[in-house]
């Protein structure tokens, strides 16, 4: 146990702030002056993520719900659990264009019009990104097949589809594997939940999406990856699909789970896409939410991605044959990281042109 008092008067303002932050009107004030502040505060690191964001989540407690609208009037309700909710709530736009990763939400835009079947989901969460999808599907008679054990964010999802009266989303409450019907739990918090083996009766059940494909009689489109390191092992269950359906594929890739010592292109989830004629490219993306107007999404390809660092993940983007990303709305740049850091060095960290 410390002695130090600085630990007590610490653990004293943490709860400070969670009672000021128990008065719903008093805590927006405060996020407000927070929000202004940001832009003002001198400082060479992570404003957001050192000094104003370590504040605005001591006023809440991880049972607080927020509602946002959309510019485009889509609504979306959800728990301020993780950065994901602090940084939607500190966006500086009252009507934003997105959630969570604009380039991210701005590509899987670009290709809804394009695809020729329906958008597989893994950890869709509370429908940052799928509800966006389907809505823009939804014209072509498609839909958005989500999986997400996390019982309170499928509820959350349940409740977005509700407020935008979608009804071409399927929710699923197992975990994606490469293997249907094996017993699997969350470790971790929240978003941050990782899959490890369970006992039969607790947890959840996975299933393969061929298996599920199969069953349904989908042809597959899209498939969308967010699910902490079992991306490969979905995948692994998908090869009938990747082989058949030939779908676009995005899927996040983290140094915690994926060792990438010997570059993207050896790692078994870059191998298994290569060794099926696929294209394989690095998203720029920030990590945020984040206006970014006018911006194509920049793809890094796969031999001249920027990876040094502290450990961190990004997402990929698999393409089924050549020359589908030679538009407009793409833009392939080579030697630079796929995370957009404003704080950090302008060459390999910024967008081509700036923020």
């Amino acid at each position: 146990m410390s002695n130090d008092p600085r630990d007590l008067d610490g653990k004293r303002l943490q709860r400070a702030m969670h009672l000021l932050g128990r008065d719903p009107a008093l805590r927006a004030r405060l996020v407000d002056l927070l929000r202004q502040a940001e832009s003002s505060i001198a400082y060479d690191g992570a404003v957001r993520d050192d000094v104003v964001g370590p504040i605005v989540d001591a006023l809440h407690d991880d049972k607080d719900v927020y509602h946002q609208q959309l510019a485009d009037g889509t609504r979306v309700q959800y728990l301020y659990r993780t950065k994901i909710a602090r940084d939607l709530l500190l966006s500086a736009s009252e009507r934003p264009t997105h959630v969570w990763e604009p380039q991210t939400t701005k590509l899987l835009l670009e290709l809804a019009p394009r695809l020729q079947g329906d958008v597989i989901v893994g950890g869709a969460y509370f429908g940052d990104q799928a509800v966006l999808v389907a809505k823009a599907i939804a014209p072509a008679g498609l839909k958005v097949h989500c999986f997400e054990p996390n019982p309170d964010q499928a509820g959350m999802l349940q409740t977005n589809l509700a407020l935008n009266q979608l009804g071409n989303v399927v929710v699923n409450h197992e975990g994606l594997w490469s293997r249907s019907g094996e017993h699997m739990r969350l470790d971790g918090f929240d978003s941050f939940a990782n899959a490890v083996a369970a006992s039969a009766g607790e947890g959840f059940e996975t299933v393969a999406m061929d298996d599920y494909a199969q069953r349904l009689g989908l042809r597959v489109g899209l498939i969308q990856l967010d699910i902490e390191g079992a991306e490969l092992s979905a995948l692994q269950g998908a090869v009938g699909i990747l082989d058949k359906d030939r779908p676009w594929v995005v899927f996040e890739l983290h140094r915690t789970y994926v060792d990438w010592s010997q570059g993207l292109r050896a790692t078994p989830l870059c191998q298994l896409f290569l060794s099926r004629g696929y294209e394989v490219f690095a998203v720029r993306d920030i990590n945020s939410h984040r206006e970014m107007p006018g911006k194509p999404v920049e793809l890094v390809p796969l031999d001249t991605v920027y990876l040094e660092g502290p450990p961190h993940g990004f997402n990929m983007l698999a393409v089924p044959a050549k020359g589908l990303v030679d538009t407009p709305a793409f833009s392939v740049v080579d030697g630079v990281s796929p995370k957009l850091l404003p704080h950090k060095d302008v060459r390999l960290h910024h967008p081509v042109g700036g923020f």
